[in-house]
């Protein structure tokens, strides 16, 4: 549910010595958005996704291993192994899709805001989030969740191998799921590292964006400067 001024401080340090291109997505679909992805990143960038949008970013990178020069994916994961746990996750995926789209967007925002993950953001942050969140249609929300929520999307964990790019796999130093998550995805490609954002939660660029800002810069000093 965040926009693209999410990663403005971010990008501001990193726009210092290249350019960058904050993506909002008019689509509310997996493929849709895997198109604008394809779009804005021409051969030889490098995609940086945070949490769906990294999930996504990675789809993207899958489908043409070669055209990346790096990709970076944040508090995101390679997918839901366990058939039964996809499962479930797809139940209550669409339980909220429902609720989702017979509901207002304010309490919408107010029950996202409540989601454990973003437990580690201050009060002032969350609020300055809101008026983005709040400019969503809860209908194309319910649709993206069914197309390209973690119960959609298939695993990739295998796949990870074919990756002909190098993948920075960041998390937030206090989100224990993706930090795994992020060692793992590192390891089983050919060209992977991971690293932890200290003093962040799930959203490092947010809740960190010196750092988060350091490590990006740090990849592409090596593999475009």
């Amino acid at each position: 549910m965040q926009r693209a001024d999410a990663w403005r401080a971010v990008a501001e340090r990193v726009g210092e010595r290249y350019p960058s291109t904050c993506l909002d997505h008019r689509s509310h679909d997996f493929e849709g958005r895997l198109a604008e992805i394809a779009e804005a990143c021409p051969p030889g960038s490098v995609p940086v996704g945070y949490s769906m949008g990294g999930r996504l970013a990675l789809h993207a990178a899958l489908r043409e291993p070669g055209r990346f020069a790096a990709l970076v994916l944040v508090g995101a994961s390679a997918g839901i192994e366990h058939a039964g746990e996809r499962a479930a996750r797809a139940r209550v995926d669409e339980e909220l899709a429902a609720w989702i789209e017979s509901r207002p967007i304010e309490s919408v925002v107010q029950r996202w805001e409540r989601n454990a993950v973003f437990a580690s953001q201050a009060p002032e942050l969350m609020a300055a989030q809101r008026a983005g969140r709040l400019a969503h249609d809860p209908r194309d929300l319910a649709r993206l969740l069914r197309s390209a929520g973690q119960a959609a999307c298939p695993p990739v964990w295998d796949r990870l191998g074919g990756l002909e790019c190098p993948l920075l796999a960041l998390a937030g130093q206090a989100d224990e799921h993706y930090a795994a998550a992020a060692g793992r995805m590192a390891g089983g490609t050919r060209c992977g590292a991971a690293a932890l954002v200290p003093g962040a939660g799930h959203a490092p660029h947010l809740e960190a964006p010196d750092a988060t800002a350091e490590l990006l810069l740090e990849l592409l000093d090596e593999h475009l400067g």
